[in-house]
């Protein structure tokens, strides 16, 4: 194994390193909840808005970022991506309205993740190593994403109770242009340089409504909905949930990262698993862990001991789904235009992304209370459990290079 991926070595540390900032930035958005809303005078329905928009606008524009990215390459989407987050955080210390917050931590960030996150990163790590590693190299790039979180949180948090607020975005902004230099060995890897499959003669959203049409993938794009839901709920209401139940903001930022790090270990065995078991078995149970976890979590007292058990737990399943479900989308049409329908299934998961934090949001301010989003996120668990399960891991790139009927 060694000796087939050392040609590859470069690749597969360049994409670890993106995607440790890219998602680390990301998830430490939540930390200038508090901070930003109190300076500002806002309430969190404001922030919780625009973090919302933020995921919506991640994963509209990832299908986008995934047709252009398999059509001519990688490397210009990737480098739209890091001016797009640059720009984005630099802009959210200088926004004073609800707007121009939304337009700035939502549109730009979320083009920024769509441009450099997973959707992007994750396929040219498939087509980059051997088909039978393919399994074990997405479960590498998802912990990677993983260990980010656990790694740049906590120094985001200090960075705020150092520089403030206004300061640590704009360090933060000027630190994004790392990603740009870990893009470059990437750029052979795009869908454009991939002759796995042959180019199919279509534009492709004709490609999308073939896709569609197998029973399969419609029920992994709905089911990540529900994934979407689930971690960006947590990610950015968490902070404030805990300070809300008399903790101090750094037990927030501990979850956040004790999160990212016990993922590093789940994304990794779910990679791994994924190339030895049903992924949709996985999938199955990934979800029904959730809804075990979550439903122990309101039942049990809280505690410092709870909330941090609760977060390891949730962070060994937390994006241990990604492995999965990208390798189910290469099972069913290969790497060619993976992508591209990977990123529409991504979109499904940040259309649930949106819902769970701007729903987090209106509850706290009608309510004053979380708990009815975290029942309906045991709820959707066993929904997406039941959606995973009927899912056939076959080959189906012959109904996407036929003539549509």
């Amino acid at each position: 194994m060694k000796g087939r991926l050392m040609p590859v070595l470069p690749v597969l540390i360049s994409a670890c390193l993106l995607l440790m900032l890219s998602f680390g930035y990301r998830a430490g958005f939540g930390l200038f909840m508090q901070p930003i809303s109190e300076a500002r005078g806002w309430g969190r329905d404001v922030l919780s808005l625009a973090l919302a928009v933020q995921n919506l606008a991640w994963g509209v524009i990832a299908i986008f970022a995934g047709g252009l990215a398999d059509r001519f390459g990688n490397l210009k989407v990737l480098l739209a991506g890091v001016l797009c987050y640059a720009a984005g955080m630099w802009g959210m210390s200088y926004s004073t309205t609800e707007l121009a917050m939304v337009s700035t931590a939502g549109l730009l960030v979320g083009a920024g993740v769509a441009g450099t996150a997973f959707g992007i990163v994750l396929p040219a790590l498939a087509r980059a190593v051997p088909e039978d590693r393919r399994g074990w190299a997405l479960g590498v790039g998802t912990a990677a994403g993983s260990f980010g979180q656990f790694l740049i949180v906590p120094l985001m948090q200090e960075l705020v109770d150092l520089a403030g607020w206004f300061r640590a975005l704009q360090w933060l902004s000027a630190s994004a242009f790392i990603m740009a230099v870990l893009a470059l060995p990437l750029a052979p890897y795009g869908g454009a340089n991939d002759t796995s499959s042959p180019k199919i003669d279509a534009s492709l959203w004709t490609i999308l409504k073939r896709a569609l049409k197998v029973r399969s993938y419609t029920l992994l794009v709905l089911g990540f909905f529900v994934c979407g839901f689930h971690v960006a709920f947590i990610t950015v209401h968490m902070p404030g949930y805990v300070v809300d139940l008399g903790f101090d903001a750094k037990v927030g930022a501990w979850s956040i990262s004790l999160i990212g790090l016990c993922n590093v270990f789940g994304a990794y065995i779910a990679g791994v698993q994924s190339s030895l078991r049903p992924k949709r078995t996985i999938l199955a149970f990934i979800y029904l862990g959730r809804v075990v976890a979550i439903t122990a979590f309101l039942l049990i007292p809280v505690s410092l001991v709870t909330i941090l058990v609760f977060s390891a737990i949730m962070g060994f399943l937390w994006l241990a789904t990604v492995p999965p479900t990208s390798g189910l989308v290469a099972v069913l049409f290969g790497t060619r235009y993976m992508t591209f329908l990977y990123g529409f299934v991504f979109f499904s998961h940040q259309v649930g992304s949106f819902s769970g934090v701007w729903l987090g949001g209106w509850l706290y301010k009608n309510y004053q209370s979380y708990d009815g989003i975290w029942i309906a996120g045991i709820v959707l668990g066993l929904i997406a459990a039941w959606l995973h399960w009927p899912i056939e891991e076959k080959n189906s790139i012959a109904r996407i290079q036929q003539a549509s009927t």
